[in-house]
């Protein structure tokens, strides 16, 4: 999906003997994955879990049903080898503009990506961080995706609920009431839907537009089963930022995402976003940590830029239960300036690079606010 977890407390399953310590908390997992393997040679079978781990779990009155098929498989549950690092440890979100925030959100009956997908910056964002203005990322259509990928906290289920039809009037009267002047909506995947959710989404942003005109609206959305009729009808609704996350290398899609998505899919959908009208700012997202090389990403970003993609976030993979996907490596920090300046020196208008940063991360929102209004002080002058 959409956004990127931090793990939630989970009960260790197995008690395993270990050298210094008595037992093995969830910390310290015994390895249930394999060695990266070529996804284009994967089969059903590859994600099938051990009879001995679904009984091991139903022994322990707990669900083996993961976020896809068949739950427990070869690329996840906890490795032992890799501890995560201080700079990854976040304190438990509080504090009285966060709980006001929270309290405003639920009794609008609204979902944000922040609690949904566990958002390790929630704490940040709802506060206000430094500059004292609170944010969130609304979630529309429901908080049930129809696609379960492996990386990702949100609910799934074939059957969500159906889109409620007064969510784009009561979303756009709540954001316009907050005063803020960029706000982030995005959605989980509504395959169940003939146009993806695409004019239920492009209904909000016409109607936050119509009650503050002067607000920046950023889509983070899903690829529409590479629909562009329906890219179409959400880039001309109003926003001024499509984004749109490929999440992992090209070799790791199959691995990392739900089967429906696409490494060309997402690319196809991004590349038509940026040339269906003049002036459209485009974004995409990109996990560091599962196993990716340089080499992999660097092409990854070539890609990115030969659509003529502005803007870029890299944050690291954290795994929200053992049921994800295995975290292969916690990324430095200096790796993340690293691909920063490497990814700006290629062509990107801004890249967000560190390990908390978040695809709707706060970050970038006043360089990007900076950028639409010089676009469009350029075409105006130009008339």
């Amino acid at each position: 999906m959409i956004h990127q977890s931090i793990p939630k407390p989970f009960t260790s399953l197995i008690s395993v003997p270990c050298p210094k310590t008595k037992f093995l908390d969830f910390h310290c997992w015994p390895r249930i994955r394999s060695e990266v393997v070529d996804s284009s040679r994967m089969t059903d079978s590859s994600t099938s879990p051990s009879s001995l781990h679904y009984k091991l779990l139903e022994s322990d009155g707990i669900s083996s049903k993961g976020p896809y098929r068949n739950g427990l498989g070869p690329y996840t549950g906890r490795d032992p080898n890799e501890k995560k690092p201080e700079w990854l440890r976040q304190r438990a979100p509080h504090g009285k503009r966060f709980q006001e925030v929270k309290d405003s959100l639920s009794k609008l009956n609204l979902n944000t990506v922040c609690e949904e997908a566990q958002c390790p910056n929630i704490g940040e964002c709802w506060n206000g961080g430094g500059d004292g203005i609170a944010t969130a990322t609304i979630m529309l259509l429901g908080d049930t995706c129809t696609r379960g990928c492996r990386f990702c906290a949100v609910k799934t289920s074939r059957n969500p609920k159906p889109p409620d039809p007064m969510e784009p009037e009561n979303t756009a009267k709540a954001i316009a009431s907050w005063g803020v002047d960029y706000i982030v909506l995005t959605s989980v995947d509504r395959d169940d839907l003939p146009d993806g959710g695409s004019s239920h989404f492009a209904s909000t942003v016409e109607a936050l537009k119509k009650l503050k005109p002067d607000i920046m609206v950023e889509c983070l959305t899903s690829d529409f089963r590479g629909d562009l009729n329906a890219v179409t009808t959400l880039v001309h609704s109003g926003l001024d930022v499509f984004a749109h996350n490929i999440e992992t290398v090209k070799r790791l899609q199959r691995i990392v995402r739900d089967p429906r998505a696409g490494y060309e899919q997402s690319l196809s959908v991004l590349k038509h976003a940026k040339f269906c009208k003049e002036g459209v700012i485009t974004k995409s997202s990109i996990m560091l940590g599962l196993g990716e090389s340089d080499e992999e990403l660097k092409e990854a970003m070539a890609d990115l830029r030969a659509i003529d993609v502005d803007i870029l976030t890299l944050g690291q993979y954290l795994q929200p239960t053992p049921l994800h996907l295995t975290v292969k490596e916690y990324v430095t920090p200096e790796k993340f300036d690293f691909w920063k300046e490497y990814g700006e020196s290629i062509g990107f208008h801004y890249v967000a690079s560190g390990p908390l940063v978040r695809s709707s991360y706060r970050a970038g929102e006043l360089f990007v606010k900076t950028m639409v209004r010089d676009r469009a002080n350029k075409s105006s002058s130009t008339l």
